[in-house]
């Protein structure tokens, strides 16, 4: 998230606490004590309001951090020696010892059986949803 969006989550956190302030000092001249300030609606809609703003702006924190090491392990990365890549350019050799070797078609019965079947065509099954009817529809 860019710079423009912490700005503005930082603005509506600001507003919020400025409205949550008013709110509270309204409901104290009005003589409203404590307890009843915590279950006015609007002062709740406001502190959760500020606490999601608060929230917002410790993902955009962890977001930026996350990007900055990012950038440091790139550029780590593109000023370590170059000795690493030829190494790991060099193929190993392969055993010749075990080597693998091409199977030979069976001749008789079995072998026949498997070759023909792929020549004929298969008919896909029909799946359960698309063989199901829908009820009638009873008007009223």
């Amino acid at each position: 998230m860019g710079l423009k969006r912490k700005q503005i989550v930082m603005r509506q956190k600001d507003a919020f606490e400025q409205e949550l302030k008013d709110r509270l000092s309204f409901l104290s001249q009005k003589g409203i004590k404590a307890p009843q300030v915590d279950r006015d609606p609007i002062v709740k809609r406001l502190k959760a309001n500020v606490k999601a703003s608060k929230k917002r702006l410790a993902k955009i924190a962890d977001l930026d951090k996350r990007t900055e090491d990012m950038i440091r392990i790139k550029a780590e990365k593109a000023a370590a020696p170059k000795v690493e890549e030829q190494k790991a350019a060099k193929p190993k050799a392969a055993p010749e010892g075990k080597a693998k070797k091409p199977k030979a078609p069976v001749e008789g019965a079995k072998g026949q059986k498997k070759a023909e079947a792929p020549a004929e065509a298969k008919v896909p099954k029909k799946k359960a949803e698309e063989t199901k009817e829908e009820p009638p529809v009873k008007a009223t």
